[in-house]
């Protein structure tokens, strides 16, 4: 694969001059595509030109295609690479009819807007030397496999990024973490990977050059020859959809199944479900341009959308996507559905209680879909070298799962690579995955593995208050402050200031009797006060005080000093519970006479604002405590560092 990499690259040195280095794609990845479908149709070309020529009508053609030669696609021009070379005259509008002339489901050419670079490489004379050469190059599936040829794609993908500068992370996921994510999905299926004849659907919607849906289609093969994987997908960007679909026609998909546009403002495959999902979304991408299809179809379906849990903040669209395939995976009465998700680690505690992050998460957690979360080591994508997480998601969980999450710590089973490709200088070993794959099945438990009950990772946020205690009194400072805030401004100003400075400067320690001396005196100045603007006096007169009454609403009810308010976070658990979300009036209580009254004991919980919350404290679980170094080991460093410096000086000295 390296030569062959090295090969079509090399070809790319024909454009220096005329192309950017950046703008080699434009020209490498559809000629390398071209060629790819022109060593496919070799062997049947001359019998479907045949047969082109007495069926003109193309849907009928497509059909007798299929069905005679066991192809998904076709060409009826009269040329192929090796006849365009031998006419280097009409070398420019032959290519472009060999281009135009592939069956209607083969687009990805006018996806590279491929006619413009024909022109551009006629113009400067560099045409049919990037044609001869690509003519030499034997890609049919027999020599190059979908794999590797997959693997070929990604390689030119990463050296046109690393020459512009660009991200090819947006483009494709690293091999070895696809490979992990498939096992996953498939670890259940045991019907998929030995029944004879088996048919199953998967479904990518964020679907980059195909190597998701590739290596889904592998495993199955390698695992089940008489097994089918019909292959779905969608995928926005141009280039990358191109190479999807090519690579789908290839291995004998329907192109039909490979879709093109933005997944979160318009589902190319609304209504349907797939027994497989899986995906790599963009990390931490806005989805503002999706923003008002994604509102519109939230607030007219709800919980009937492809959004239920909510929405996440506009910053990161993740878990958009996370719920987007908890929805696409086939219905329970259907016989359910699987689905992985590379996240980053954001998605696992990101937003507090009642947040659109928190309520999607409960949302999952709350129906019982996500079945296990593996942590991936740092530095295995092309793009970042953050902490990165696969999501396994499951409708049909198997009984001895069922209410639990399985958390697998993967991060330290990995190999340096001996050449760094961007960010990504680590790999995931086929002994790692299978580690992995062995935790996985054997819901073991150990430094490695961790599995909670859904409940674990609830928690009520709670609003603890504590009475209001002030002490009034009309001092000059107090007088100014009051003088200085807003809601007054309104107020006759010099009026309001003779009042307070006549009221003298004895001290309150009851609110009550405080304004029982003031409001007379308010009156008798001929100062009238609304009742916000009344409360907003009293308190700028009025400063905190542990030995103060405490002020009472008209009830006797305490009233709460904002000031003083605080929040906790109640884990669902607590003190036993195992009612979860329903056990909170007296997991609350338990809590407030446990940990709050021995220190507070005038607090109280507002539980008008208690809020729920989910948090998957992945970091926090796996936690191996490091203790700190003794201080005779420190003393020992420091003498040691200090006679180095000193040895150095005498060493200048002399």
């Amino acid at each position: 694969m390296s030569n062959l990499g090295n090969f079509v690259w090399g070809i790319a040195d024909q454009l220096r001059g005329v192309y950017r280095p950046s703008q080699y794609g434009n020209v490498v990845l559809p000629m390398t595509i071209l060629r790819r479908l022109d060593c496919i149709l070799e062997p049947t070309r001359e019998q479907v030109r045949a047969l082109a020529e007495t069926e003109p009508r193309p849907e009928i053609l497509d059909v007798k295609v299929r069905r005679q030669f066991g192809l998904h696609f076709h060409n009826t021009s009269a040329y192929d690479l090796t006849r365009l070379k031998k006419d280097p005259d009409g070398l420019r509008n032959n290519l472009i009819d060999y281009i135009s002339k592939f069956s209607a489901n083969v687009d990805v050419f006018e996806r590279f807007k491929f006619e413009n670079e024909i022109a551009t490489l006629d113009e400067n004379n560099r045409l049919l030397i990037v044609v001869q050469q690509f003519a030499d190059i034997d890609l049919h599936p027999d020599v190059v496999s979908n794999a590797e040829m997959g693997d070929l794609f990604e390689e030119l993908i990463r050296k046109f990024a690393e020459a512009s500068n660009e991200t090819a992370g947006e483009h494709f996921t690293p091999r070895d973490a696809i490979r992990l994510a498939v096992d996953l999905v498939f670890a259940e299926d045991s019907d998929a990977l030995t029944e004879k004849g088996v048919v199953r659907s998967v479904y990518d919607p964020t679907a980059g050059t195909g190597g998701m849906l590739s290596v889904a289609d592998e495993h199955l093969k390698s695992r089940n020859p008489d097994a089918r994987l019909n292959l779905y997908g969608q995928e926005i960007n141009d280039q990358s959809y191109a190479i999807c679909k090519s690579d789908m026609i290839a291995k004998g998909q329907d192109a039909g199944n490979i879709k093109r546009g933005d997944t979160l403002a318009d589902d190319l495959f609304a209504g349907r479900t797939f027994d497989y999902c899986l995906s790599n979304p963009p990390y931490g991408v806005d989805w503002k341009s999706s923003q008002e299809a994604v509102l519109a179809e939230y607030n007219h379906g709800g919980s009937y959308s492809r959004f239920p849990g909510g929405l996440p903040p506009i910053s990161d669209g993740q878990m958009l996507f996370l719920q987007h395939l908890a929805t696409k995976m086939r219905p329970v009465e259907d016989g359910g559905g699987r689905a992985a998700i590379v996240l980053n680690g954001s998605p696992l505690f990101s937003g507090g209680a009642g947040s659109g992050p928190s309520e999607i998460r409960r949302y999952l957690l709350e129906n019982d879909l996500v079945e296990a979360i593996v942590a991936l080591p740092t530095n295995m994508f092309y793009n970042t070298g953050i902490a990165t997480y696969i999501w396994l998601l499951d409708n049909t969980k198997q009984p001895e799962r069922v209410g639990k999450v399985q958390l697998i710590d993967g991060t330290s089973m990995y190999a340096k690579m001996r050449k760094s490709l961007g960010s990504k200088n680590r790999e995931l070993t086929d002994e790692g995955r299978e580690t992995i794959l062995w935790l996985y099945d054997e819901l073991a438990e150990d430094k490695r593995s961790n599995t909670l009950t859904n409940d674990q990772f609830g928690y009520w946020t709670i609003t603890v208050e504590r009475p209001l205690r002030l002490n009034f009194a009309c001092t000059t400072e107090r007088i100014e402050a009051a003088l200085a805030v807003k809601a007054l401004k309104a107020v006759d100003h010099a009026r309001l200031r003779e009042t307070l400075e006549s009221f003298g400067a004895e001290t309150y320690t009851n609110r009550e009797e405080f304004l029982r001396d003031l409001n007379p005196l308010l009156r008798q100045h001929g100062v009238v006060l609304t009742t916000p603007q009344r409360k907003t006096l009293w308190l700028a007169l009025g400063v905190h005080d542990d030995n103060a009454d405490v002020c009472c609403d008209k009830n006797g009810n305490p009233e709460p000093d904002p000031a003083l308010r605080d929040t906790e976070n109640v884990p669902f658990t607590y003190d036993g519970n195992a009612d979860g979300v329903h056990g909170r009036d007296t997991t609350i209580a338990s809590y407030l006479e446990a940990e709050l009254l021995p220190h507070v004991p005038d607090a109280w919980v507002d539980a008008s604002k208690s809020k729920v919350g989910y948090e998957i404290p992945f970091t926090r679980i796996f936690y191996k405590f490091q203790p700190p170094r003794t201080l005779e080991e420190i003393d020992a460093d420091l003498e040691d560092r200090v006679a180095r410096v000193l040895d150095m000086l005498r060493e200048v000295e002399a």
